[in-house]
């Protein structure tokens, strides 16, 4: 395999912006858990008082989970954003040596991440759903 000539500093310039741009994307999207890990949270509180005004009568089965769940979304947006973090700083030190490269890490981790909670959420959803 040849060497390629070493990159020119608009090269570098380019992406740097093209990283710090994705970072940023990250970010977004660990708010986004983050922001409905607090919805999910509230949602058992929201559930019991929407029963209740249906009707006062019926016992509302337990919605506990809902506030475990919202903090572990809450928790994994956090790390989100750390992992980014860590994932630009990597990046960025390989362009500035030439050396550009791409790591699936990061998006394994997001992916069973957010697979694996959207199957906890489903499952509660189902569960709650039941009970009612």
């Amino acid at each position: 395999m040849a060497d390629l000539p070493p990159p020119t500093p608009s090269q570098i310039v380019t992406e740097l912006l093209a990283a710090e741009r994705t970072f940023l994307a990250w970010v977004r999207t660990s708010i986004a858990v983050a922001s409905l890990g607090f919805v999910v949270a509230k949602f058992g509180i929201w559930l019991r008082e929407f029963a209740a005004q249906l009707n006062p009568q019926v016992h509302m089965h337990s919605t506990a989970l809902s506030l475990p769940i919202g903090i572990g979304m809450m928790l994994f947006g956090g790390a989100l954003t750390v992992l980014a973090a860590w994932h630009f700083r990597i990046v960025s030190r390989a362009i500035r040596k030439g050396e550009i490269r791409s790591s699936g890490s990061l998006v394994v981790i997001v992916t069973v991440g957010v697979t694996l909670l959207t199957f906890v959420m489903i499952i509660y959803l189902l569960a709650a759903a039941v009970k009612l």
